[in-house]
C-alpha cells in the first residue's frame, strides 16, 4: 500500500444543506447577524437518549456539517452549550437544559489515513462502522473502541470508552491528537506536546472544555482469532486471567461473563490469534440486519420463568461447543441493535460499570452479587474487563490497572422502579469505593455529590482547566450541572 494519504472518501462527503448555505451566504454579504438567528426557539427540542429516560428540554438543536459552522454556532450562541452524537449515554450528557445542543452526526468525513503510519484523522461525528469501512481493505483495525460499532468516534473519546482488547487500556490511549473548538469559537490542535491539558481534559471530559472536532488515532493490523471459553472459579479468576490470558502475546480480546442468579462462575472469553480456517467468511458484519431472534432471546431471558436456567443448559453450551475463527473487524463490527429490546416503553434495558483494583476483585464481585440479589435486579450479566492504568486523562476511571464490571440489566420505565434503581446503584457506588475503585460517569446520574468527589478527586484540576479556558461555563450538560 503506498505512504500517500488517502483523503476526504467520497462516500463521507456531504454538501451543505440549503438553509445552512443561505445561512452562510447573507453572513459574508452583511445582511444578517448570528443573534437573530440563534435565539431561543418557542418550543423545546427534546434531546433523548437509549434508554428513553431522561430526556432533557433544550432550546435548540443544531446539525453542523464542519468545524467552520461549529466555530460561527459557538460564537453566535450566548446561553449554554452541549454536544451529542450516538446518544448512548444515558443521563443528559449531551444537553444541556435551554440551551443549544450540537449534534455531530453530520460531521462524518473521513479526514486522511496513512496506512503505511497506521494512523487515520477522522471528523469527530464518524460512526466506529463507517471508519472500518475504510479500513478493512487496508488490512487494518481500529486499536481500541466499545464492544459495538454504532457509537462516533468523538463520543468515545468523550466518555473515555474501552473494549475487550488486551492491555490497550481507554480509547485515549490510542489518540494522537483532537482538533478542538473552544467557548468562543477558536479552533486549537491539542495533543501531547500541544495544549496538553486541553487534551487531558477533553479525554474522558465530557464535553467540559470544548468540541471535540477531529481525532487523530493511532491503528493497528486486522487479525484472524479464534474463540477459547472456558469456566473458571471465582476465587480463580484473577490468576486465570493474568497466567493464561495476559501472559499469552496471541491474545486480542476477552471478557469473562457473571450470569445471574449467584453471579460466581466467570465465563472466560478469549479471542486469540490464529492461522486455523475461518468459521466466519464475511470480514465485517453487514449492515442492516434483523435481530428478531436475539430480542426474542432477550425477553426470555429477562421474562420467562427459568430464564436463568435456559442460559445455562441451552446458550452457553452452544458458545463452548461451536468453534469460533474470524477477523478482528468482524468482531469489532457487532450492531447495538442485537442488544435493542423490542420495545422500551414499560422496560428498558440499561448500563452501569464499575472499576476495581486487580487486587480486591473478590470484595467487588461479592458485594456486586450481594447487592443484585438483595434487590431482585433483572440483570442480563455482568461482563468483566481488564485495563492497564490510564496515564492519559484528567478525570482517569483506572487510576492503576483494574478490572471492570460491565452489568447491563432491565428496568421498568415508572418513576417508582427509577427510585428503586438510584438506591442499589448507590450501594454498588459505596461498594466500588470501599473496594477503593470508581464508578463510571455515562450512565444515570445516581450518585451523590459526595460519591463523586470520592470517586473522582481528580475533578478539582479538571475544575481548573476549565476555568481557564471557559471562564464562563459555556460548555455544560446534565453530568456537569450536577457534578462539577
Amino acid at each position: 500500500m503506498p505512504n500517500d494519504n488517502l483523503s476526504m472518501n467520497p462516500r463521507f462527503e456531504k454538501s451543505p444543506n440549503r438553509r445552512t448555505f443561505l445561512s452562510q451566504s447573507m453572513l459574508a454579504a452583511g445582511l444578517l447577524t448570528l443573534t437573530p438567528l440563534l435565539t431561543h426557539s418557542a418550543v423545546d427540542v427534546l434531546i433523548a437518549n437509549v434508554t428513553g429516560l431522561y430526556a432533557v428540554a433544550v432550546a435548540r438543536e443544531e446539525k453542523p456539517l464542519d468545524t467552520q459552522e461549529r466555530s460561527t454556532l459557538l460564537r453566535g450562541w450566548s446561553g449554554q452549550v452541549a454536544v451529542g452524537g450516538g446518544r448512548y449515554s444515558m443521563g443528559g450528557q449531551v444537553a444541556i437544559k435551554h440551551g443549544l445542543h450540537l449534534d455531530m452526526r453530520a460531521m462524518n468525513k473521513l479526514v486522511w489515513v496513512r496506512p503505511a503510519d497506521k494512523r487515520v484523522r477522522v471528523q469527530a461525528g464518524m460512526r466506529w462502522r463507517d471508519l472500518q469501512d475504510v479500513l478493512d481493505p487496508l488490512d487494518l483495525s481500529v486499536m481500541t473502541m466499545q464492544s459495538y460499532s454504532n457509537f462516533t468516534v468523538g463520543g468515545s473519546v468523550s466518555v473515555n470508552a474501552h473494549g475487550r482488547y488486551i492491555s490497550n487500556g481507554p480509547v485515549g490511549n490510542s489518540v494522537q491528537a483532537l482538533q478542538l473548538v473552544l467557548a468562543d469559537g477558536s479552533v486549537v490542535e491539542a495533543s501531547r506536546d500541544l495544549h496538553t491539558d486541553l487534551f487531558r481534559a477533553a479525554i474522558g471530559g465530557y464535553g467540559a472544555v470544548g468540541v471535540i472536532a477531529e481525532v487523530e488515532l493511532m491503528l493497528q493490523d486486522n487479525v484472524r482469532m479464534e474463540r477459547v471459553v472456558v469456566e473458571v472459579p471465582l476465587s480463580q479468576y484473577v490468576a486465570h486471567l493474568e497466567n493464561i490470558v495476559l501472559s499469552d502475546s496471541s491474545s486480542v480480546m476477552h471478557n469473562a461473563d457473571l450470569m445471574p442468579p449467584h453471579f460466581n462462575l466467570p465465563v472466560s472469553i478469549t479471542w486469540r490469534k490464529t492461522n486455523k480456517p475461518l468459521t466466519e467468511q464475511a470480514r465485517l458484519v453487514p449492515r442492516g440486519q434483523r435481530y428478531a431472534l436475539e430480542q426474542n432471546v432477550l425477553w426470555a431471558l429477562t421474562e420467562l420463568p427459568g430464564g436463568e436456567r435456559l442460559r445455562q443448559t441451552v446458550i452457553h453450551p452452544l458458545l463452548n461447543k461451536k468453534p469460533a475463527v474470524k477477523w478482528l473487524n468482524h468482531e469489532a463490527s457487532s450492531d447495538v441493535a442485537e442488544l435493542e429490546p423490542r420495545t422500551r416503553h414499560v422496560s428498558t434495558y440499561a448500563l452501569q460499570e464499575y472499576f476495581v483494583p486487580k487486587r480486591n476483585f473478590l470484595c467487588f464481585a461479592d458485594a456486586i452479587a450481594k447487592v443484585l440479589k438483595g434487590y431482585s435486579v433483572e440483570a442480563v450479566n455482568v461482563s468483566i474487563r481488564h485495563s492497564p492504568k490510564d496515564a492519559v486523562a484528567c478525570l482517569p476511571w483506572a487510576k492503576e490497572e483494574v478490572l471492570s464490571f460491565v452489568l447491563y440489566y432491565k428496568q421498568r420505565t415508572h418513576q417508582r422502579a427509577q427510585d428503586q434503581v438510584a438506591r442499589w446503584t448507590r450501594e454498588l457506588i459505596d461498594a466500588a469505593l470501599s473496594c477503593q475503585g470508581r464508578y463510571y460517569l455515562p450512565y444515570q446520574l445516581h450518585a451523590t455529590r459526595s460519591q463523586f468527589e470520592l470517586a473522582y478527586p481528580e475533578a478539582a484540576a479538571l475544575r481548573q482547566i476549565k476555568k481557564q479556558w471557559d471562564p464562563k461555563a459555556k460548555f455544560s450538560n446534565s453530568l456537569w450541572a450536577k457534578y462539577l
